[in-house]
């Protein structure tokens, strides 16, 4: 297994903290390592639907992305990406106000597919959702839109 770069994680976690879709939700990637992630959301009024509590939506997305970025330090193919194929999540407690933190730990990594779990707690540590995914490694895959432009994915073991 190769080791993360420090600083790979350092500017891939400050450009997806400025990116689109997290940026609309306000959610920052706090932690991510080989094999886990976490990320954490304030709960704002635009997180939740007509009676105040968050949008099953947010749960969704939380367990979708921190289950991605879970597994992307196990994929040692610099030029492969991945997308999911499949999201299974089950609601287990509402959420009105506060903090929510959402934790990813791959189970199963192959070389086209990968199985990662993720929860999503309070800050008290509430189980609010849970969930999993299955995510298929995309290899040789070129993708559209502009180059990320960071650092080695991974740095030589000793």
């Amino acid at each position: 297994m190769k080791t993360p770069n420090p600083e790979h994680i350092k500017k891939l976690s400050s450009l997806i903290n400025i990116s689109p879709y997290p940026s609309l939700l306000s959610m920052k990637l706090t932690d991510i390592g080989t094999g886990y992630a976490r990320i954490e959301l304030d709960i704002e009024k635009k997180h939740t639907q007509l009676r105040g509590v968050v949008h099953g939506g947010v749960f969704a997305t939380l367990i979708d992305t921190v289950a991605f970025w879970a597994a992307y330090y196990e994929i040692e193919d610099p030029d492969a990406w991945m997308a999911s194929v499949d999201l299974k999540l089950n609601y287990l407690a509402p959420a009105v106000s506060g903090k929510l933190i959402a934790t990813g730990q791959r189970i199963k990594m192959g070389r086209k597919l990968c199985y990662a779990d993720a929860k999503v707690t309070n800050a008290e540590g509430k189980l609010l959702a849970h969930g999993s995914s299955t995510l298929m490694v995309l290899h040789e895959t070129k993708m559209s839109g502009k180059s990320l432009q960071l650092p080695p994915k991974f740095i030589e073991s000793k």
